[in-house]
């Protein structure tokens, strides 16, 4: 339904969505505005809006807003790099930019970002002009990553940033893990634990499940400490693997090709 709406004094407009085109993005409530007429023809819409236009003494849009909604039909363009996402506007219109694109999402190396009623405060006020071109601006992927994406960060007392692993390799070596332990304990350790997870998987016991799954995480960490490496490092070097891998699913495995 295309709306034809009249803000008192200033102008008149047609817009699919009176809260985010009007209220939103033009910052006039319900009292300072009134819809003259609603339709789902297009073309009649859009006529009426130039006579009404020009009966009341407005400006008369140049184009009709049925050449212009065709054009803003089409998803604004954000273009993607390591470092940053950027869009194809300038910084003074990214907001009703963003806010006629609502629910549009992308893919970047920190996983996919999307407009929403959320996010858009933050891009707003986090985006900056491009160095290159002043119609175009742009924020930091790792930034957008941090503000709606990763979890919140765990801290000690003192409240220094500290990561699970680090938190686990603190907790073993206060308990004397490292000191009197070995490796060859921690790998019985872990076979235990898978045992334990199949049991579980079996009875369909997503509690059990879940603190297998964790009993395992820790043990392999524990294991990686004392044959002198980091869990993460051996994560980032299988991760390194397989990102560049292929293959295909057979009979719910992947089976990677033969090179």
């Amino acid at each position: 339904m295309y709306y034809l709406y009249h803000i008192f004094g200033k102008k008149i407009g047609v817009t699919r969505n009176l809260n985010t085109r009007v209220t939103l993005i033009q910052g006039y409530k319900e009292g300072e505005y009134e819809v003259l007429e609603q339709s789902d023809d297009i073309d009649y819409i859009s006529d009426r809006e130039i006579e009404l236009q020009q009966s009341y003494g407005y400006k008369v849009d140049r184009q009709k807003y049925k050449n212009l909604y065709s054009q803003k039909s089409n998803r604004m363009k954000i273009n993607v790099t390591e470092q940053t996402s950027t869009f194809a506007v300038p910084l003074n219109k990214l907001k009703g930019h963003l806010l006629d694109n609502i629910g549009l999402n992308w893919l970047t190396q920190h996983g996919k970002f999307e407009i929403n009623n959320e996010t858009i405060p933050w891009i707003i006020a986090n985006a900056k002009t491009s160095m290159y071109n002043n119609d175009r601006s742009y924020i930091y992927n790792k930034a957008y990553y941090e503000a709606f994406i990763a979890e919140p960060a765990i801290t000690d007392n003192f409240g220094f940033k500290q990561d699970r692993f680090s938190l686990i390799r603190d907790w073993a070596a206060n308990r004397g893990l490292y000191e009197h332990g070995n490796s060859h304990t921690q790998y019985v350790k872990l076979i235990e634990e898978a045992g334990e997870l199949a049991k579980a998987l079996l009875k369909q016991d997503e509690p059990e499940i879940k603190d297998a799954i964790g009993d395992m995480v820790v043990v392999l960490t524990n294991l990686a400490h004392l044959t002198g490496m980091k869990i993460e490092d051996c994560i980032d070097s299988a991760y390194n693997v397989i990102a560049k891998r292929t293959g295909e699913m057979i009979n719910g495995t992947f089976v990677k090709d033969e090179n």
